[in-house]
């Protein structure tokens, strides 16, 4: 199992990038809720992941010794 780089910058052309390029205007208001509940929904995912990725991090850095300072 390959190790993520978390330093490494991602592509110019990601996902969340093209997203936030998106003309929005062709979208009726339904649409648009649908996608804020899609993408609420996201976030939801990436902060748990985050949060699951820190506590790794912090239970290895114990056990490896290193802190900061």
């Amino acid at each position: 199992m390959a190790m993520e780089e978390p330093d490494r910058p991602r592509p110019s052309g990601d996902a969340a990038s093209r997203l936030a390029g998106e003309d929005l205007g062709p979208y009726s208001q339904a649409e648009l809720d649908e996608r804020i509940a899609l993408l609420e929904a996201e976030i939801v995912r990436v902060k748990a992941h985050r949060a699951k990725a820190a506590a790794h991090r912090a239970a290895a850095d114990a056990l490896f010794g290193k802190g900061g300072g």
